[in-house]
């Protein structure tokens, strides 16, 4: 079979042909009487397991090994392989999310494209005074996406650089909630508080949704952190896990003040006073946090924490009874 009619059959143009019989990869068994290279079919399935070989990114002369050296072995080479496709696979996924990005911000010229570049390469800068500068001019220079602020901030270690991140956060609007939840998803506690602290700074009903859910989180920290947020927005369902930060003595002065403000409305007072008569009532619990307990009651208006008060007044605890006595003395002052 001539050059023409087996590059018709193999898709390999005649000059590769001649390339891989110059490199020997493959050689035509023959020749014509005219002169004119002549391919057997054995000659036409070498050429088809070159480029099989090629298609898994071989070089040329690997190709070579494969097919003419019987102790040449796949598994190094083959799996050296699939580690050069993961790492240009990253790099090419890293260019297009970029891209993307870039294309998010809508730039107008590409003096804003450079802009955007230069505060998307800030942002991952190893110097935190570069990060925390990016993320400051992040909402005056040209728009970077919240993509890439949610990134930032859900990696970010240095505090300041993390504060600047979650106000530039703060300034995008609605996406940065649906961004964050995946943050909530993390395996990394870390990474979960950092979501939380940054939907802690976001007003707006799905990020309190989203603080609601990280109650149930399995990081103590993550839940105290949701739960003195939505304290402040009024949600009563952080009041266990404020009543344990009482107990607890963690953040319990936060803790008790943001009890306090739940019990701004008078349901929820009622049930405020109910948990923390509960317990008070626990009697494992040792008199300094039976204490801070009552001292939580200071700021709770309404009959029923005075009437706890009252009750606590003739507790077997000193501390606790002397505490509620003075309590119910400044409130009647008041």
């Amino acid at each position: 079979m001539l050059i023409g009619e087996v590059a018709r059959r193999s898709g390999v143009s005649p000059r590769m042909l001649r390339h891989y019989e110059s490199l020997g990869l493959v050689r035509p068994t023959g020749r014509t009487t005219a002169g004119y290279r002549a391919y057997t079919e054995e000659d036409i399935r070498r050429i088809f397991h070159v480029e099989s070989l090629r298609s898994l990114g071989l070089s040329l002369r690997d190709v070579g090994r494969a097919l003419d050296d019987p102790g040449f072995t796949p598994s190094g080479l083959v799996a050296d392989l699939a580690r050069q496709t993961r790492e240009r696979i990253a790099r090419e996924t890293e260019l297009l999310t970029r891209l993307r990005r870039i294309d998010a911000a809508e730039p107008a010229d590409w003096q804003d494209v450079l802009q955007v570049v230069a505060l998307l390469r800030n942002l991952r800068s190893g110097d935190a005074g570069m990060r925390q500068r990016a993320a400051l001019s992040s909402v005056d220079a040209a728009q970077v996406p919240v993509e890439a602020l949610v990134e930032a901030v859900l990696s970010e270690a240095d505090p300041h650089v993390a504060g600047a991140l979650r106000w530039a956060l703060a300034q995008t609007g609605e996406r940065g909630p649906e961004l964050l939840a995946a943050g909530l998803e993390s395996a990394a506690p870390e990474v979960r508080g950092r979501a939380v602290r940054c939907l802690a700074e976001i007003p707006g009903n799905r990020a309190t949704a989203l603080l609601r859910d990280a109650l149930g989180d399995a990081d103590t920290a993550v839940r105290r952190t949701a739960a003195l947020e939505l304290g402040a927005r009024g949600v009563a369902d952080a009041v266990p896990e404020l009543l344990g930060m009482v107990v607890e003595e963690a953040n319990d002065v936060d803790a008790a003040d943001a009890l306090s403000t739940l019990a701004g409305d008078a349901a929820v007072a009622d049930r405020v006073v109910t948990a923390l008569a509960g317990r008070l009532a626990d009697g494992a619990l040792d008199s300094s946090a039976r204490r801070r307990l009552t001292q939580a009651l200071a700021e709770i208006p309404g009959r029923a924490a005075s009437e706890t008060l009252t009750s606590l007044t003739g507790d077997p605890d000193r501390t606790v009874a002397l505490t509620a006595t003075y309590i119910l003395e400044l409130r009647s002052s008041g």
